[in-house]
């Protein structure tokens, strides 16, 4: 398994396939709080805060974050909560890269 948190997302080629369900399981442990729906094509996480500020702070670190790996989540936020829903649209399915978007995004809020 390679250190989610120190990957670099890589190009995607749509030739490439989507992750298998038992590389994306054995993440999983390390991704704690995301889910997985059943048909394993995207991941995601609510994450809550205080206020609204402190939501907007985290949009916005995320989006920041996005920018330098090149990959792009769904995000939705209100008051003070986040679901971030992340996805690689060219192979319809889970990449690397969506895991090492997850693990990034989680390392934002640690101490």
């Amino acid at each position: 398994m390679i250190e989610l948190k120190t990957a670099k997302c890589e190009p995607i080629n749509p030739k490439d396939k989507p992750l298998i369900i038992p590389t994306i399981e054995s993440y999983m442990t390390v991704l704690k709080g995301w889910e997985v729906p059943l048909n394993y094509l995207s991941l995601e996480k609510t994450f809550k805060f205080k206020n609204y500020y402190q939501t907007v702070a985290f949009v916005n670190a995320v989006t920041w974050v996005a920018h330098k790996e090149d990959h792009h989540p769904e995000i939705c936020f209100g008051y003070n909560q986040c679901k971030i829903t992340l996805t690689t649209h060219d192979i319809k399915g889970l990449s690397m890269n969506d895991l090492i978007m997850a693990a990034k995004i989680d390392a934002l809020l640690e101490d």
